[in-house]
């Protein structure tokens, strides 16, 4: 009986696969293998041209040379990228640290605390937040929020944040609203929803026995959270994570209307300020000369290979993850 086994497991290992016989499966497989193929060949083309139309750029003010320099001057043909990647930074950076403890909170109040008839409502607001178009943010941004900012958010920050020592310096100078710490401010508003649109599905998949056990041995609601939830869901919470620092790299109508277009390296979030997204929708129909035009082709080039580098390292974090807690998978 044993032999018989093998033998027929040995002819199933030499049959052909059946897209070779099928000519329904040959076309099936062509036509994935050609989408999956598509895509890898619009990133090589967006990358090729990027490359080709900075070469310029590149060969005249270098590759650390331009990454490090601070000069952003057209009327002499300098440029350097290091302004709009302090403020690419910086806001981005910023817009996490807002919007992170914000999202979870609200997935952890959705899946663990609201009563039933709150939920839906609350999930599909988060899904309409998501759903806004960034023009939108903008407009709102420049007419509503940034008033406010000026008018009484910034001035309390200053009167009691900028006596510290050590923070203070980020919360000194004069409160316009067009700034760095407005476009911040945008920026969370907008990746709120992903973050914790991802999160809650992920607090979702966390198995009821297992918080009914922590339950069953006297721990709290927070203990729950704290202990079981989250750790549960961390892969889905970095995920979440990942995806909105994507969309804050790239957001640019948005952040546009409320951050200036200063390319100094500032050491308050008063000020205005640069980031590449801005400074590619600010001056790409003003650049007439091939030097300036190559220049934010590079600056696109650069925000491309940190895109793609983020992403990579995330993937790489999640990979390992998933090798360390296989039971998570």
């Amino acid at each position: 009986m044993a032999i018989a086994i093998k033998r027929e497991a040995a002819d199933v290992k030499r049959r052909p696969p059946i897209f070779r016989r099928d000519p329904l499966d040959i076309l099936f497989y062509a036509v994935t293998a050609l989408a999956a193929m598509a895509v890898v060949a619009v990133t090589l083309g967006i990358f090729y041209i990027l490359v080709r139309e900075s070469y310029p750029a590149i060969k005249k003010f270098g590759v650390f040379g331009f990454i490090v320099s601070k000069e952003w001057d057209p009327y002499r043909e300098v440029f350097g990228a290091a302004t709009n990647l302090f403020g690419t930074a910086v806001a981005t950076c910023l817009s996490l640290i807002i919007a992170i403890p914000v999202a979870l909170g609200i997935a952890i109040f959705v899946t663990e605390i609201a009563p039933d008839f709150l939920k839906g409502p609350i999930g599909a607001a988060i899904e309409l937040l998501a759903a806004i178009p960034s023009i939108i943010y903008g407009i709102w941004g420049f007419f509503t929020l940034a008033p406010i900012m000026s008018a009484h958010i910034e001035p309390f920050l200053m009167n009691t944040l900028g006596r510290l020592p050590l923070v203070g310096p980020l919360f000194q100078g004069t409160p316009m609203g067009i700034d760095l710490l407005t476009a911040s401010v945008i920026l969370s508003i907008m990746i709120i929803p992903f973050t914790a649109s991802i999160s809650r599905d992920a607090f979702n998949l966390t198995p009821e026995i297992v918080k009914e056990s922590a339950y069953a041995v006297g721990a709290t609601r927070w203990e729950v959270v704290k202990n079981v939830v989250i750790p549960y869901s961390r892969l889905g919470i970095f995920g979440g994570v990942a995806l909105s620092l994507g969309r804050a790299l790239g957001e640019t109508m948005a952040v546009a209307f409320v951050l200036g277009n200063n390319h100094q390296i500032t050491t308050s979030l008063f000020d205005a300020a640069a980031t590449i997204t801005v400074t590619l929708a600010n001056e790409f129909t003003e650049a007439s000369t091939k030097t300036y035009l190559s220049s934010l082709f590079y600056l696109a080039l650069l925000l491309f290979v940190l895109s793609f580098a983020i992403l990579a390292v995330a993937k790489i974090f999640l990979v390992r993850y998933e090798k360390k807690n296989p039971r998570e998978q």
